[in-house]
C-alpha cells in the first residue's frame, strides 16, 4: 500500500507540474508587448496628424511637385493646418513600400522638392520611413512638432 501511495503522490505531482508549466507558458505569451505595427496608408497618417492636432483639408493623390513620373505613384498633395498654423500650408508627402525603398529615393524626393520648393531656405522637411513629408515653411513650432509626432506614430514599425 505505501508503494500505491507513492505511485499516485507521484503522478499527482506530475500533474500539478503540467498543469504549473502549461499555465506558465500560456501566461507568457500574454505578458509579451506585441511589435510596433506597419506603417499606415494615408487616410491612417492623417487620423494620427489629427490626434496631435493637425486638421487635413484637401488631398490630391500622384502630385510628385516634380517630372519625375516614378515619384507621382508615392506622393500626396494636400492642405493643413492647425496648432499655431492658423492659414492652410501645402503639403506633399512620399510614401515608400518600406525602408528600403525610402532610403534609396531619399535623394529623389530631394531633387523632386528642390523643383517645387519657393523659398528653399524655409523649406521644411520631416523624413521618418517609410515617409518624407515636405512643404515650405517656416512652420510654427507646436505645428512642426505635431506633424513629425503624427508621421512617426503613422510609421510604426518604419517598415
Amino acid at each position: 500500500m505505501n508503494r500505491m501511495t507513492t505511485f499516485a503522490d507521484r503522478l499527482r505531482a506530475a500533474v500539478v507540474l503540467t498543469l504549473l508549466a502549461s499555465s506558465l507558458a500560456a501566461c507568457a505569451g500574454v505578458l509579451q508587448s506585441p511589435g510596433p505595427p506597419p506603417p499606415e496608408p494615408f487616410p491612417g497618417i492623417t487620423g494620427h496628424l489629427g490626434r496631435f492636432g493637425v486638421d487635413v483639408l484637401t488631398w490630391t493623390s500622384g502630385d510628385a511637385g516634380c517630372d519625375d513620373p516614378t515619384l507621382s505613384p508615392t506622393a500626396i498633395r494636400f492642405q493643413a493646418q492647425g496648432l499655431d498654423q492658423a492659414t492652410p500650408v501645402l503639403l506633399r508627402i512620399y510614401i515608400f513600400r518600406d525602408h528600403d525603398a525610402w532610403d534609396r529615393r531619399l535623394a529623389d524626393v530631394d531633387t523632386c522638392v528642390a523643383a517645387w520648393a519657393t523659398d528653399p531656405a524655409t523649406f521644411e522637411i520631416v523624413q521618418v520611413s517609410p515617409y518624407v513629408l515636405a512643404g515650405q515653411g517656416p512652420w510654427p513650432p507646436a505645428f512642426k512638432k505635431a506633424i513629425s509626432d503624427g508621421l512617426t506614430e503613422a510609421a510604426g514599425n518604419g517598415d
